[in-house]
């Protein structure tokens, strides 16, 4: 990678973004391919949470400790009060054997392993560590082990996610998504669950044509994405890497917008009702998780709009990656009222005006800004 501020960061982030998302690919095609939902916990708030969330997480951790010689400080989703519970003595040892198999395939991605294989409390203490509260000042790591969980344990999209903040600033972000297509005409959408669940059996030809990492830096030269590797292949820098830009459409009757797929946490009537305000016509993408990210930083989509219902607050880890990326890739990220997402208050999105937007251009932009506050009084929001 280009010298420069935050290359060796950004370096190390790429390598252990794809050890990740390797990790992730074998515990999801056991979770697909197994009636045993024994390795996939609720929440407190009833989201999903799977070996693979504490094992990614306890991978990145020790490896951006082990590789990066500073205080390390992490913000990350999960903690370890599920797996010390007496009844999860077997989702623990998965966790540890989990770990434990993604380390020994450290020098695959140009990393160091271990000497020996990591003990129990190690990788709870690995996990535990990540327990930044993120802040105005200094330097931490912002981690989405795997974002869009339900998507994860039904063979859907998600994606591993990983930002460097530096003083309430995003500085790098990567992202992994293991199961998104490299060719936009193989992308097929609105997704089916059934069909995608029968293509977790993939053919070889079929693994070689998805998955791939996209990352940048702030003024770094632009947005990047590199395919992942399969099988016994090392990974070579740049591994292929070619930039990413956003698409040019500027008509909202050509361009595509991006939806969650959770209505939970969203509010998707009034989202449809300002597309149709906007002239949005065609079929919109919905999709688990920062992967709505990806495709509009490679231009495979242009406008991604979430508006939160009431009590539901924004965590930051569900999109530093994700904005970072965009607006390298020449894309624009804010709120509903036009301003820039501030990451610099916690792990939470504070004062955000009503929801997020992200568009692949200044013009779709304003459009979507001007009709949400022509929509926003009318609407039962």
């Amino acid at each position: 990678m280009e010298e420069g501020k935050y290359a060796k960061e950004l370096d190390v982030a790429v390598r252990v973004v794809h050890m990740a998302c390797s990790l992730c690919q074998r515990v999801q095609q056991k979770l697909v391919s197994s009636s045993d939902d024994g390795h996939v916990k609720s929440k407190d708030d009833d989201s999903p949470v799977t070996v693979a969330d504490w094992s990614v997480q306890a991978t990145v951790s020790l490896m951006l400790s082990e590789t990066l010689v500073e205080n390390l400080s992490i913000v990350a989703e999960e903690d370890v009060q599920t797996l010390t519970k007496a009844d999860s003595e077997g989702l623990l040892a998965a966790v540890v054997n989990t770990v434990n198999e993604c380390l020994a395939e450290a020098p695959k991605f140009g990393l160091q392993s271990p000497p020996r294989a990591l003990g129990t409390s190690q990788i709870l203490e690995a996990i535990s560590r990540c327990s930044s509260n993120g802040g105005p000042a200094g330097r931490y790591w912002v981690l989405d082990p795997v974002d869009g969980t339900l998507g994860f344990v039904r063979g859907d999209q998600y994606a591993v996610a990983l930002a460097l903040i530096e003083d309430g600033k995003v500085v790098l972000g990567v992202l992994g998504c293991p199961n998104y297509p490299l060719k936009k005409e193989l992308l097929n959408y609105p997704q089916n669950y059934d069909q995608t669940k029968s293509k977790t059996s993939l053919s070889t030809t079929a693994t070689w044509e998805k998955g791939c990492v996209m990352y940048a830096r702030r003024d770094g030269g632009g947005a990047w994405m590199q395919p992942l590797i399969h099988g016994d292949r090392m990974l070579e820098w740049p591994n292929s890497a070619t930039q990413i830009w956003v698409s040019p459409i500027v008509d909202p009757a050509l361009a595509t917008v991006c939806e969650p797929v959770e209505r939970a946490n969203s509010n998707h009537s009034f989202t449809s009702g300002l597309a149709e305000t906007v002239g949005l016509r065609t079929q919109p993408m919905r999709v688990h998780s920062m992967v709505k990210y990806a495709a509009i930083a490679r231009g495979d989509a242009e406008i991604f709009m979430k508006f939160a219902r009431a009590g539901y607050k924004e965590k930051i880890w569900d999109h530093a990656a994700g904005v970072i990326i965009i607006e390298e890739a020449g894309g624009v990220v804010t709120d509903a009222g036009g301003r820039p997402l501030d990451f610099s208050r916690g792990v939470f999105l504070e004062n955000l005006d009503r929801g997020i937007i992200a568009c692949s251009n200044a013009i779709l932009h304003e459009k979507i800004v001007d009709a949400v506050y022509a929509s926003w009084d009318s609407s039962n929001l």
